[in-house]
């Protein structure tokens, strides 16, 4: 166990995720399978591998291309709303019998044949985004300077499906909430027969301009970005069927009425599209006819406070039946013609692929835990993964791909006919820390709740003090029965003198809908009741807990919590670290705000209760902010204002800056450095000194 290089570690490997395999493509027979790895630990370079035969053979490496040069503005928002971080492929697309893949490295497109492996430039005007291969493997659309374009890998004859109409349309690409909070990551779709494209036009000149500006170099300007912020307009939004012959069609449905684009396919029935209220209240589901762009509505769902969207929904059999979920105020049960056909208290999480009549999909009956799970008519819904962790996984024929987080780590098996065929190899390191977590349910709730204490410690011998490391929001659980990094690093934490305690309260994930729309109105006075709970709770297990020195550290949502944790509850929680919070709800995005909060103008009080930076005046708690200076998700105005609004309470504080830095700092310099920084601190908050070092058992001043 090496505590002292852990930071390192982690910020080398990219949070421990460089040489994890992800973004399997499984081939018709079930025989082959394509996928995204780097080529070890620290290798920050993406390449694109086949499986074959149950041999990994390197299809493409980015150094051998030849390409050179940044990439285009557009794949760098592409890539932060993705929170992908890597270099080289990626991403790729695939035909529907695995033979081509096409991919963009530095703008520039690729294209792979997946038999002889040998890639080649495939000649565009200029650096492309988001490309997509048609499912014959005959041609690949992308997106370049706003237009959408198509080119055909044989004959090379280059096509612009649509171009810009105005100095703000962008055609083929997601706009910003429907890749940060819809689950919509794409703007363009191809028809089976790779004759047709659905395209979604996105018109941004009602949107307000902000700019993103670097500080740390003053001679850089500023970067415009167009950010709906909660309460303001959205992009105006509409989808066009493009055929290759040159036609064109608008699909047509009431978009005064339901302005955001949800999500969006074509299958074998054609167009299928999911659009919602501004309110987020009622979501339809329309299937489209390419020939006449007229929408008929095939289901309608209402919710008085919201309708979550699930991603893989909707979707359709082969026969076509319509394939959601529903909930009841303790299920969310996945349903096919109308029919649920998942059981009460499974709670379904995303469908994952429809083939035939049979859904694969992900749910919990468990929170710390997400399976992998079957429906078919014959047989009904069945568990298929069974260690107690994080399962996916993708299908084809009588194979089964099976990508496995546990707490032993992690696996990705290939199975055929139920049983194991090949082990795809992981090349992550292996964490020089391992979580040692006392699993409990807190309170009345039965919060789920990690207790994770040093290595060192024996009961009885002495106090510890208390670090809280919760998110605690809707877009993420970390009390989760897995080996990822965040429980590693709460077991640095750990070693370094504290009992850290995880926990996942109402508004997170996994419990179903009473418990995520709890937060409906007021987004911080529940979550931050459970996390009071869960420390009690953690104390009443070990009376080594020392409730008089409690601290809490947080990012993003998290942050937002710690700030108000020492700023509504100082007789609880004695210090914060707050990381990239948005401490005035008004200044994040529309469909993210606005599904808890409801619009500005309308729920001002549901804004005021969920912003701690109103609270500015009673801090009288140690309090570190920390933002990175490049986010454009969450922008450091929101820690600015707060800590100007402190300023002028006159409550001391303490900033931390990170120049360069997105949302999730990647920087190696910042991962380790702020952990130490942020160790510091604490102790320093909480009158601890350190024995041994920078890590070690800490004693009271």
């Amino acid at each position: 166990m090496d505590i002292h290089a852990f930071p390192t570690q982690l910020a080398r490997t990219q949070r421990l995720s460089l040489g994890l395999p992800r973004a399997f493509t499984l081939s018709p027979d079930g025989r082959r399978a394509l996928f995204l790895r780097t080529r070890g630990p620290e290798d920050r370079a993406g390449c694109l591998w086949l499986l074959d035969g149950g041999h990994e053979r390197l299809l493409a490496a980015p150094e051998t291309l030849g390409a050179h040069g940044p990439f285009p503005e557009a794949e760098r928002v592409r890539r932060e709303r993705a929170r992908e971080h890597a270099a080289g492929v990626v991403a790729y697309s695939a035909d529907a019998d695995l033979r081509v893949a096409v991919f963009a490295v530095n703008g520039q497109l690729w294209a792979v044949d997946t038999r002889e492996g040998m890639p080649w430039r495939v000649p565009t005007e200029g650096p492309v985004t988001d490309p997509r291969l048609d499912p014959t493997g005959a041609r690949v659309a992308y997106v370049r300077e706003g237009a959408l374009h198509v080119s055909e890998l044989a004959g090379g004859r280059r096509l612009r499906m649509a171009a810009p109409d105005g100095p703000e349309v962008v055609w083929g690409l997601a706009e910003h909430v429907a890749a940060e909070s819809m689950h919509r990551s794409r703007g363009h779709w191809w028809s089976p027969d790779g004759r047709r494209l659905l395209a979604a036009r996105v018109d941004h000149s009602p949107v307000q301009r902000w700019w993103i500006a670097d500080p740390a170099d003053p001679s850089k300007p500023p970067r415009p970005i167009r950010y709906p912020a909660a309460g303001t307009a959205n992009a105006l939004v509409t989808l066009h069927v493009l055929g290759l012959d040159g036609e064109r069609v608008e699909l047509d449905w009431d978009r005064e009425s339901f302005e955001y684009v949800t999500a969006a396919r074509w299958d074998a029935h054609g167009p299928l599209i999911g659009v919602q209220s501004r309110d987020q209240r009622t979501l339809r589901i329309l299937a489209a006819d390419p020939g006449t762009g007229a929408t008929t509505l095939l289901h309608e769902q209402r919710d008085p406070a919201w309708v979550e969207l699930i991603p893989g929904t909707p979707a359709r059999t082969a026969s076509g039946a319509l394939v959601h979920t529903a909930d009841s105020p303790l299920t969310r049960r996945l349903l096919v013609d109308g029919v649920p056909v998942t059981p009460e208290g499974l709670q379904v999480a995303e469908v994952l692929d429809v083939s035939g009549e049979s859904v694969l999909f992900l749910a919990t009956d468990e929170p710390t835990e997400r399976h992998l799970w079957s429906y078919d008519p014959s047989r009904g819904a069945v568990r298929l993964s069974e260690e107690p962790g994080l399962h996916t996984g993708h299908r084809s024929a009588g194979a089964l791909l099976v990508a496995s987080h546990t707490p032993h780590g992690h696996s990705f098996r290939l199975l055929r006919d139920g049983l194991p065929d090949t082990e795809i190899a992981s090349l992550a390191a292996e964490p020089l820390l391992s979580p040692r977590v006392t699993w409990l349910r807190a309170g009345a709730r039965e919060i789920r709740t990690a207790l994770l204490l040093p290595s060192w410690h024996r009961a009885g011998a002495g106090l510890l003090p208390v670090l809280m490391a919760p998110y605690a929001g809707p877009a993420m659980q970390l009390a989760v029965r897995a080996r990822h990094w965040w429980l590693c690093e709460a077991q640095w934490f750990a070693e370094s003198g504290f009992a850290v305690v995880v926990a996942d309260g109402r508004g997170t994930r996994g419990r179903g809908p009473a418990w995520e729309k709890a937060v409906h109105g007021d987004t911080l006075t529940a979550p931050l009741e459970d996390q009071v709970t869960a420390l009690h709770a953690a104390a009443a297990h070990c009376p080594d807990l020392d409730l008089g020195r409690v601290a809490i550290r947080g990012w993003s949502y998290g942050g937002t919590l710690a700030a108000a944790a020492v700023l509504r509850r100082p007789e609880v929680f004695h210090a914060a670290v707050s990381g990239a919070a948005p401490s005035d709800q008004r200044l994040y995005d529309t469909h993210w705000r606005e599904r808890f909060l409801g619009h500005p103008d309308q729920e001002q009080g549901n804004y005021e209760r969920s912003s701690p930076i109103g609270d500015a005046a009673r801090l009288r708690r140690p309090l570190l902010l920390v933002h990175g200076l490049a986010d454009d998700n969450v922008v450091a105005a929101h820690t600015l204002r707060m800590s100007a609004a402190l300023l002028a309470a006159g409550r001391p504080h303490q900033v931390l800056p990170i120049p360069g830095a997105a949302h999730a700092p990647t920087g190696q310099a910042a991962v380790a450095g702020l952990l130490h920084c942020q160790l510091d601190f604490l102790r320093q908050a909480l009158n601890l000194t350190a024995r041994g070092g920078a890590s070690g058992p800490p004693r009271a001043q």
